[in-house]
């Protein structure tokens, strides 16, 4: 840096040359300086969330007398810039820190009180609001950082995921209903097996994600108790006896969440057990999702030369050499967020099984795996409905001839015949590439009527 593009600024370890026009101050300085790691910042939400909180503590230390109007009037105006996103620029620290968050919440404090600082009409720098004194009131890092954490989680997935999920279970059902007569041969161990229509099929899928949306809500109320107010330890020292259910308050309006304080502020300090939890439900839905992308990429193989029961929208060009093919690009695209989101997973709960004592401390590594897990399941599952699965068609004449060629359709056999003789039955269709039907005819095990009743496809799944 020149001689005119940096101020000092100091803490407690003395001075730092801080940028001239940060906004931020000497900690936040030392820590992009500390932590040069990935360029990966705290997202938007979690971002969005930390202003909120700044915001309501400086309405609720207005009116518990704590922190004076002048003051607090500026470090809400400040804080409100914060969620709305124009002060991002000034949120410079990695997200592999200090694992309670605590460089990101001076981040926070210090950007808010030097703008707070101009808003008054003062100079940047000089303390007039206080980041620790004024700004960081009543709370602590140790407090915070969990608490943003849950909130933008839980902003996150009510408003991004749940709503994506239930977008992806409405077109499903859709399909199931539209595929409720199409007859095929199910699949067991990739071999075939007794029929089953295409509807059931994707009622299934359908019924995959619904158990997904029920899982991640059953996570909600645990990322719903907030650590704020428990300040260093869990104990509450410095804060006033009001402040934490105030602020829980005032988030649950602006979030429109029922958000409450932490019933036990020493487990909502020392673990960070409820983001587990969520990730583990998010984990859980990309395995579903997984398997059903996975189902129609084999179901949508060929054109020709695979199973080919269903047909999938092309959307590019699949090859750079091979003239006319197509891929399942979108199927593909949604396994490698289940994959991602499997190993955020990982991630989170190790950092989760880091915890020490009375704090938890691999936070910002967990919030930001889960916030990515959650957005990267809500993106894609809007583009898996909106560029796959609505516009998926059956081929019900293969599905029917697949059907009825399966050896499979000699269970039916089995209470008429014995297991014995039907499995007999099944080996030789396969040897004289007959079906189950023309072969116990032309035995003359059944005649012709008999046969089509017993061995009607349609009547063996349950329709």
């Amino acid at each position: 840096m020149g001689k005119n593009e940096y101020r000092i600024e100091r803490d407690t370890l003395g001075e730092m040359k801080v940028p001239a026009d940060a906004l931020y101050g000497a900690q936040t300085q030392r820590a992009v300086e500390n932590f040069p790691v990935s360029g990966l910042r705290f997202p938007r939400r979690f971002i969005n969330a930390l202003g909120a909180i700044k915001m309501t503590a400086a309405e609720v230390n207005m009116a518990l007398k704590v922190v004076d109007d002048r003051r607090g009037k500026a470090i809400e105006q400040a804080a409100r810039e914060v969620m709305d996103g124009s002060l991002d620029e000034q949120f410079v620290v990695d997200i592999f820190q200090t694992g309670s968050g605590t460089s990101t919440n001076m981040n926070a404090n210090e950007v808010i009180a030097n703008r707070a600082t101009l808003i008054l009409g003062g100079k940047i720098g000089s303390k007039e609001v206080h980041p620790n004194d004024h700004v960081n009131q009543g709370q602590s890092s140790n407090d915070v950082i969990p608490t943003a954490s849950h909130v933008a989680a839980c902003t996150a997935i009510v408003e991004d995921l749940l709503p994506a999920l239930r977008k992806l279970q409405g077109a499903l059902e859709a399909k199931a209903r539209e595929f409720a007569d199409v007859v095929k041969t199910g699949r067991t161990h990739l071999q075939d097996a007794t029929p089953i229509t295409l509807g059931q099929e994707f009622s299934g899928y359908a019924s995959q994600v619904e158990h997904g949306i029920k899982r991640v809500e059953n996570a909600l109320p645990h990322l719903r108790e907030l650590a704020i107010g428990g300040t260093a330890v869990g104990t509450g020292l410095n804060a006033h006896p009001e402040f934490a259910s105030r602020v829980c308050s005032g988030l649950s309006k602006i979030f429109e969440q029922p958000f409450v304080e932490a019933p036990n502020h020493f487990e909502a300090q020392a673990a960070r057990d409820a983001l587990v939890e969520a990730s583990g439900a998010l984990r859980t839905v990309a395995v579903s999702l997984s398997k059903i992308a996975n189902d129609i990429r084999w179901l949508a193989t060929g054109p020709r030369c695979g199973l080919g029961e269903i047909s999938i929208p092309a959307t590019q060009p699949g090859s750079s050499i091979m003239p006319g093919k197509v891929n399942p690009v979108i199927p593909e695209s949604v396994r490698q967020v289940c994959a991602q989101v499997m190993g955020n997973d990982t991630t989170i709960m190790v950092s989760g099984n880091a915890d020490n004592f009375e704090l938890a401390v691999m936070i910002p590594v967990m919030t930001y795996n889960l916030l990515q897990s959650v957005e990267l399941l809500a993106n894609v599952g809007h583009i898996f409905v909106d560029r796959c699965i609505s516009e998926i068609a059956a081929d019900r004449e293969k599905c029917r001839a697949y059907a009825e060629r399966s050896p499979a359709l000699a269970t039916a056999l089995a209470p008429i015949l014995g297991y014995d003789k039907a499995a007999e039955i099944a080996k030789q269709a396969l040897v004289k590439n007959k079906t189950i039907r023309e072969l116990v005819v032309e035995e003359g095990l059944m005649d012709a009527g008999e046969a089509d009743k017993v061995l009607d496809p349609a009547k063996q799944t349950g329709k």
